[in-house]
C-alpha cells in the first residue's frame, strides 16, 4: 500500500518550472498577443456556428433516377412564323427522331401578338393528292401546242391584275419537286379555261362577228377566259415573290379585281381547284353583283379528263365585264403574252399585318440522352423558301421535370439553396431576334437532377422527388443558302445529381472539444512558431 502511494505521487503532468529559470522576452509577449487574437477569434466563430440554425450543405452523388424518359415544358412564340408552317421535331443520340404532334398545341397569333379566337389543338398538316393522276400527259408534251399557263414578271403580273377579274398565279421554284408535279395538272387548269373561252366565242361572239381573223381570235379568246391561269419563277424573279410573301412553293394565289383573296390549300386536282375558283366567284358576285362565269370550266374539265360524273348544271355564262380602257403598253402585253419581259426589281416593304406568328405551347417526353427538339418551317405539301424563313422567337418558358416542382418545394419545406427557381427556368422570358436571312438561335442547355431525397438513404415504398436545374447558353448560328433555319434547342442531362440538405446542429460536447482545440491549438501551432524563431536566431550568433 505505501508502494501504491509512492508511485501515485510520482504522477504529474503539470510539472513546474522555477520561476528563475523563465526569461521574458519581446519576441515572446508579441507572439502570445498574436496567440490569444487568434484563440478569441476562432471562439467567437466557433460559438456563433454553435449558436445558429442549421446550415445547407450540397452532396454530389450518381443521378439514381431509374425513369428513361424526361419530361420538356415549353411556351414558345415563333414570332414571324405562321402555325401552317411551323413543326416541332426531336431528335436523340439512340438515333430516334419522330415528329411531335401529341401534347402541343398551336395558337395562331396576329401581327400584335393577339391570339387569334380558337385554339389549334394538336394542329397536324393534313395530306393532300399534290397533282390530278387523270392528267397523263408530260409538261413537255402538253407544251407542244404551246403554253396556256402564261409566265408572268414583274411587268406582266401588274398587267395582269389590271386587266384580269380573276387571276390564278402558281409562284413556283425550279428546283422544287413538288411544283415539278403540279405543272401538267396547272397547264392542263389552264386549257380548261382557254376551252371555256372557245366555246364562249362559238355560242356568242361568232354570231356577231363570224369574221374573225386569227389575231383577233386570239384577242378575242383571252378576253373571255374565265380566269387567267399563270404562273411566276421565284427562282428568276425573287424579289417579286419577296414581295407578294410566299415561303413556300408552290403558292397557288387567287387575285380578284387585282387584290389578293385568298391561297389555295386543297387538293391539287383539276375539278377540285375549278369548284374552289367557282366558289370564290359566287362569293365574288354576291357581294358586287353580277352571275356566275367559271361555272362552265366543271364541265369543260370533266370533257378534257374523260370523266363521266357530272354536277348540276351552273349559272348561264355572263358577257364578260371590261374594267376600264386599257394603255397602250397593257395591248402590246396582250398581243405578245407568251414573251417574258426584263424583271423589274420591287422595294419589299414591310408590313405588320403580312407577319403572323404561332404560339406553340405544351409538353414532350424525350429520352435521357443528349439530343435537341427543334422549331422549324415545313410542309408536305410546299417545299419551303429558305430565305423567306424567319424563327425569330420567345421563350416564355421552357423546363425539365414535373411543372409543379416549385410548388411541391414550399409544401414540403425542401431544403434549395438561392437562386433556385430561377435555375429551373434560365430562359424564361428571353427574345431572340433574327436580323439577317439564313441565320437562327441555338440553344444549349446542361440539365442537372437535384434530388431531395438523400440519395443513400433506402427507399422502397417512398417515391423519390427530382427536379432539373439547368446551365444554358446561346449562339447564333449561320445556314447555305439552301438549308432551311430552325430554332434549335440542345439538351445534355448530367449523371451527376444534386442533393441539399440541412447539417444536423451540434451537441454541446462538441463545441467543448472544438474550443478546447483551438486552444490547445493555437498555443501548440505559436509555440512551435516561437522555438523555430529562437533556434535560428541563436545558431546565427554563434
Amino acid at each position: 500500500m505505501p508502494q501504491m502511494r509512492n508511485y501515485a505521487s510520482k504522477l504529474d503532468m503539470y510539472r513546474k518550472v522555477p520561476m528563475d529559470l523563465l526569461e521574458g522576452t519581446k519576441r515572446g509577449s508579441i507572439l502570445s498577443y498574436a496567440a490569444i487574437f487568434t484563440m478569441v477569434t476562432l471562439f467567437v466563430f466557433e460559438t456563433k456556428s454553435f449558436l445558429s440554425s442549421s446550415v445547407m450543405v450540397s452532396d454530389v452523388a450518381l443521378d439514381t433516377n431509374e425513369d428513361k424518359k424526361i419530361r420538356i415544358n415549353f411556351n414558345i412564340t415563333m414570332m414571324d412564323l405562321p402555325c401552317d408552317y411551323a413543326v416541332v421535331d426531336v431528335v436523340s443520340q439512340l438515333g430516334t427522331a419522330q415528329n411531335v404532334t401529341s401534347h402541343v398545341s398551336k395558337y395562331g397569333l396576329d401581327a400584335s401578338g393577339v391570339r387569334e379566337q380558337y385554339k389549334g389543338r394538336n394542329q397536324n398538316q393534313h395530306d393532300i393528292l399534290l397533282s390530278d393522276k387523270l392528267v397523263e400527259d408530260t409538261i413537255e408534251e402538253l407544251h407542244e401546242n404551246g403554253e396556256d399557263a402564261v409566265s408572268l414578271d414583274a411587268t406582266t403580273f401588274a398587267f395582269a391584275k389590271d386587266e384580269y377579274e380573276f387571276l390564278f398565279v402558281d409562284f413556283y421554284a425550279s428546283w422544287c419537286s413538288h411544283c415539278k408535279h403540279l405543272a401538267p395538272t396547272w397547264e392542263v387548269l389552264a386549257e380548261v379555261m382557254s376551252d371555256v373561252a372557245e366555246d364562249n366565242i362559238h355560242n356568242t361572239h361568232q354570231q356577231i362577228h363570224p369574221d374573225y381573223t386569227d389575231e383577233e381570235y386570239k384577242d378575242a379568246l383571252k378576253a373571255e377566259l374565265p380566269v387567267m391561269v399563270a404562273k411566276i419563277d421565284c427562282v428568276v424573279h425573287k424579289d417579286l415573290c419577296r414581295e407578294n410573301l410566299i415561303t413556300g412553293y408552290p403558292t397557288l394565289r387567287l387575285y380578284v379585281d387585282g387584290m389578293w383573296h385568298g391561297d389555295y390549300k386543297g387538293d391539287r386536282t383539276i375539278l377540285e381547284m375549278v369548284h374552289w375558283l367557282t366558289e370564290r366567284e359566287k362569293e365574288h358576285t354576291q357581294e358586287n353583283g353580277g352571275t356566275a362565269y367559271v361555272g362552265d370550266a366543271d364541265l369543260a374539265a370533266r370533257d378534257r379528263l374523260n370523266e363521266a360524273e357530272t354536277l348540276e348544271q351552273m349559272l348561264e355564262t355572263p358577257e364578260r365585264t371590261h374594267h376600264g380602257a386599257r394603255t397602250p403598253e397593257q395591248d402590246e402585253w396582250k398581243s405578245k403574252m407568251q414573251r417574258q419581259r426584263t424583271r423589274e426589281k420591287a422595294a419589299v416593304e414591310w408590313k405588320d399585318e403580312d407577319h403572323p406568328g404561332c404560339q406553340i405551347a405544351g409538353f414532350l417526353y424525350v429520352d435521357r440522352v443528349p439530343g435537341n427538339f427543334h422549331i422549324q418551317a415545313r410542309s408536305n405539301k410546299h417545299d419551303i423558301a429558305a430565305h423567306m424563313t424567319n424563327v425569330s422567337h420567345e421563350v416564355h418558358h421552357l423546363g425539365f421535370g414535373d411543372p409543379g416542382v416549385e410548388d411541391m418545394v414550399k409544401r414540403n419545406n425542401y431544403v434549395v439553396p438561392d437562386g433556385f427557381s430561377e435555375s429551373l427556368q434560365p430562359m424564361d422570358g428571353n427574345v431572340y431576334v433574327n436580323h439577317n436571312e439564313h441565320e437562327a438561335f441555338h440553344h444549349y442547355m446542361k440539365v442537372v437532377t437535384t434530388q431531395f431525397n438523400d440519395p443513400y438513404e433506402e427507399m422502397e415504398n417512398k417515391r423519390k422527388m427530382f427536379a432539373y436545374q439547368m446551365l444554358s447558353s446561346s449562339q447564333l448560328s449561320y445556314y447555305r443558302n439552301d438549308i432551311v433555319p430552325e430554332a434549335k434547342f440542345s439538351f445534355d442531362p448530367s449523371p451527376i445529381a444534386v442533393h441539399h440538405r440541412i447539417a444536423p446542429k451540434k451537441h454541446w460536447y462538441d463545441y467543448l472539444t472544438s474550443v478546447m482545440a483551438i486552444i490547445g491549438g493555437t498555443f501548440t501551432v505559436i509555440g512551435m512558431l516561437e522555438n523555430s524563431i529562437n533556434a535560428a536566431i541563436s545558431k546565427k550568433r554563434r
